[in-house]
């Protein structure tokens, strides 16, 4: 039993030694991780532009010089639910690093209660009594080896990837937006087309129907017209349909009901025209713009500092407690108490379980580590993949120019020579058909010239700065919110700015 006694009184003693000597901070610090294969890798919009300001990639869709485009994605960051979530979960985010801050001060309890007992003697005389009790207790764990230190950087770097999700979901709204916009734009314009070209095939048809009537054409001439006049209007349905869904997905994104929207009414069929106005910037200017890049850093730091709490565990925890009490008996006379004082506790038997802790939040970070990585490798891509076709769209852009030219020349040459009756109705027929073709081609590919720009100008990450000015949630959800007074900090607490860090600094 002595032996006993002296062991306790070592391992308690040799316990506390080792804590007051060794008080740190465990776990790895965290460094921002670099990706070397990407050191030399320069955009290919390097060669494109000669260099703007920053402004411009704050409300990119400015660049497009269309009022409606701007005025739609401006309501879609207002409205969309999407963005309301996104602002709702960077509420939670705030609240749970309270959460993780309030673990490094005392936590204080206070309590008071009446409780009534009774019995039967063994008289069998029955007996009530009544005690009073008020007391206050206070805890407070010292954070010896950094546990709530590591909590509270996790917490931090959890609220700071949730910040840069909340920002890329604003850009990637504003280009669904834009995006849906210049496809709606597109639809207009083909069906524009179409529709004209088929006037046009109908009055040929017309005329092979007269010169048939009179004799002087023969019925293939007008079946044959007959044929591709159809053949044009038989199209008109199906763009039709492309244009209406394109129409309610982005009335939807807007919080609308589906269907046409009356700001679009005007200026039917005509694209937006942008031109690339784009910095020529070192790829870490780049990777640091992109909130999708810092979301992944920041979820690594935040395992990072988990690690250091799964450490923690492995070692002993001092706590100071103390407690003033009052009670009573019967409405008697009052009894003061008091307690106060350390508790020391070690999982000395569970050490196995806690070590196998630490290595799972070690191999999480390996694995966020890698999806960091990959999702920088995927940015430099999508810069890359972007910039390249906007840069092929205009060279193709500029051929089919010239070859809508030449095609509608040859229609007139075509046309002039049936009618003089140096050619016969195929060559019209073909005149028309490569025309209308032509045409087709080239506002197809003049949409495809804006999508690719809206897609650069989100592959580089523009579009989140200005939401940094926008409030959270809308003011139907505020004043509901205001309206329990523990919202109204998180409501009022300033969003971090939009500048970035420097190179190397950290958040």
């Amino acid at each position: 039993m002595l032996c006993e006694d002296r062991f306790r009184r070592l391992l308690i003693t040799g316990g506390a030694s080792l804590v007051l000597s060794a008080c740190t901070t465990l776990g790895p610090d965290y460094k921002t991780p670099q990706v070397p294969e990407l050191t030399q890798w320069q955009p290919v919009t390097k060669s494109m532009a000669a260099g703007v300001s920053q402004s411009s990639y704050d409300q990119w869709w400015i660049q497009l010089n269309d009022p409606t485009l701007t005025m739609l994605v401006n309501e879609a960051l207002r409205k969309n639910p999407d963005v309301k979530i996104a602002g709702l979960r960077l509420l939670e985010s705030r609240a749970q690093l309270g959460i993780a801050e309030s673990l490094l001060s005392p936590q204080a309890t206070i309590g008071d209660g009446q409780v009534i007992t009774g019995g039967q003697q063994h008289n069998d005389r029955y007996i009530a009594s009544t005690n009073y009790g008020a007391g206050f207790n206070l805890g407070w764990e010292i954070d010896f080896w950094g546990k709530f230190k590591r909590g509270v950087e996790s917490a931090d770097a959890s609220y700071f990837a949730t910040l840069a999700q909340y920002d890329d979901i604003q850009v990637l709204m504003a280009a669904q937006v834009a995006q849906l916009y210049v496809n709606i734009r597109t639809l207009e314009a083909r069906l524009q087309i179409t529709r004209n070209n088929a006037k046009i095939q109908q009055r040929s048809l017309q005329i092979t129907e007269r010169l048939f009537l009179s004799g002087n054409s023969a019925e293939l001439d007008v079946q044959q017209a007959r044929t591709q006049y159809l053949s044009t209007l038989s199209s008109i349905p199906q763009l039709e349909t492309s244009l209406r869904q394109s129409q309610n997905a982005l009335s939807v994104l807007l919080a609308r009901k589906p269907g046409p929207l009356p700001e679009m009414v005007d200026n039917t069929g005509v694209l937006p025209k942008g031109n690339l106005a784009l910095v020529s910037e070192l790829p870490a200017d780049l990777l640091r713009r992109r909130p999708d890049v810092r979301a992944a850093e920041r979820q690594l730091a935040a395992q990072s500092a988990l690690i250091g709490v799964a450490e923690t565990e492995l070692y002993p925890s001092i706590s100071l407690i103390g407690s003033v009490g009052i009670s009573a008996r019967n409405g008697g006379s009052s009894t003061l108490s008091w307690a106060a004082g350390p508790t020391f506790s070690w999982n000395l038997l569970d050490q196995g379980r806690l070590g196998n802790q630490v290595l799972v939040q070690d191999a999480r970070f390996l694995q966020l580590h890698e999806r960091y990585r990959d999702t920088v490798f995927q940015a430099a891509r999508e810069v890359d993949d972007a910039a390249v076709a906007y840069a092929n769209d205009k060279q193709e852009i500029d051929l089919l120019t010239q070859t809508g030219q030449a095609a509608n020349r040859s229609l007139d040459i075509a046309n002039t020579q049936y009618r003089e009756g140096m050619a016969d109705f195929q060559r019209v027929l073909d005149s028309q058909r490569a025309l209308f073709n032509q045409q087709e081609r080239l506002v197809n590919s003049r949409g495809a010239l804006m999508r690719d720009l809206i897609t650069l100008y989100k592959a580089l990450g523009g579009g989140w700065e200005k939401g940094r000015e926008r409030p959270l949630v809308d003011k139907q959800t505020d004043a509901h919110l205001r309206q329990r007074d523990n919202w109204v900090p998180l409501l009022d607490a300033p969003l971090p700015s939009a500048t970035l860090p420097k190179e190397g600094k950290q958040q």
